[in-house]
């Protein structure tokens, strides 16, 4: 993703983030929805690490393949920072707006969620758009669950203590997923949502206040939506969580927003959707700082608190020792 070209000078930035967008405007990338997909799946690569910290060295990285429903092998990626037998497991799904990302652009953060909460991280490749629409990529999420559910044993994992999470789109499915998981009875230990979109027409105040970005403008946003779903779907609450039936006994919540984003209404709103329901929420939003901002550790400290709350949301949802 890029900086858009119109004036930060107005938004409420922190120094830092102020300067990763300058620098980011000096760049000159193209915006991402001026590209094919695979063009941008593959520009969204080569910056993804650019401002990431480095890398948390993990005792277990494996790669797995897990079945769809059609017989297509997910691939997924598991972290653990230790040998240790019976771990918890988050099952975590990449932003990008469901057509770009993957398991290696989201690689630093996950390993960085299993070093800081003791938790194992299982990052899952659902398939993406354009080539693959709505509802292929909700369907892999849930797929991917019920087979972690069923499976969790078998990787020296706690199938009873699991957890789903993901940044932006990956937000989306996770919050989907937490609503089906408890229409399918499994139990969630943790829906945790990092800018998750919730919403069916992107038609909150924030959408409008941010529509020129940074980072993440309207433009993008229509792009990635024509790329995955068709404008008679939207309303398909797998697409748009915030039209749940109901949302009654789903996993407690840990969101994670950023201030300056169209996307952080959407998120307070399915926080104050949970509430009503009685559900726990844990709800963080991080000021200054705009959409992505917790792939930019190495500039931004609001990524790294970020990370060590979400993973004390972990380690408390799992019932783990030695808070952070």
């Amino acid at each position: 993703m890029s900086a858009s070209s119109s004036s930060l000078a107005d938004l409420p930035l922190t120094p830092q983030m102020r300067a990763v967008l300058s620098g980011m405007a000096r760049a000159a990338r193209p915006r991402l929805y001026t590209l094919m997909p695979q063009e941008a799946r593959d520009a969204y690569a080569a910056g993804a690490g650019v401002l990431e910290i480095a890398p948390a060295p993990l005792t277990r990285v494996q790669d797995l393949r897990i079945p769809a429903r059609d017989g297509f092998g997910l691939p997924a990626r598991l972290y653990a920072a230790s040998g240790e037998v019976g771990l918890p497991v988050l099952l975590y799904l990449h932003g990008g707006g469901f057509t770009i990302g993957s398991i290696e652009t989201h690689d630093v953060l996950c390993r960085e969620l299993a070093h800081l909460s003791g938790a194992a991280v299982l990052s899952l490749g659902y398939r993406l758009a354009p080539e693959h629409r709505f509802p292929v990529a909700i369907d892999d999420t849930w797929d991917a669950l019920a087979w972690l559910a069923a499976h969790a044993g078998s990787l020296g994992l706690d199938g009873a203590r699991i957890a789903v999470g993901g940044d932006s789109a990956g937000g989306t499915l996770a919050a989907a997923a937490a609503v089906m998981a408890r229409d399918a009875n499994l139990s969630l230990a943790l829906q945790l949502l990092f800018y998750p979109g919730t919403t069916a027409h992107q038609d909150t105040d924030s959408h409008a206040r941010f529509a020129s970005g940074p980072i993440l403008g309207k433009a993008e946003i229509d792009w990635f939506f024509g790329n995955y779903i068709d404008q008679a779907q939207r309303e398909d609450w797998r697409f748009a969580p915030l039209l749940a039936p109901d949302v009654d006994g789903v996993a407690p919540a840990w969101i994670g927003l950023a201030e300056i984003d169209p996307l952080v209404d959407e998120g307070i709103a399915w926080a104050d959707r949970l509430r009503m329901a009685g559900v726990a929420v844990d709800l963080e939003i991080y000021r200054g700082v705009t959409h992505e901002f917790i792939k930019m550790g190495r500039a931004l400290p609001e990524a790294r608190r970020a990370h060590r709350d979400a993973a004390q949301a972990l380690r408390k949802a799992f019932g783990l020792e030695q808070a952070l």
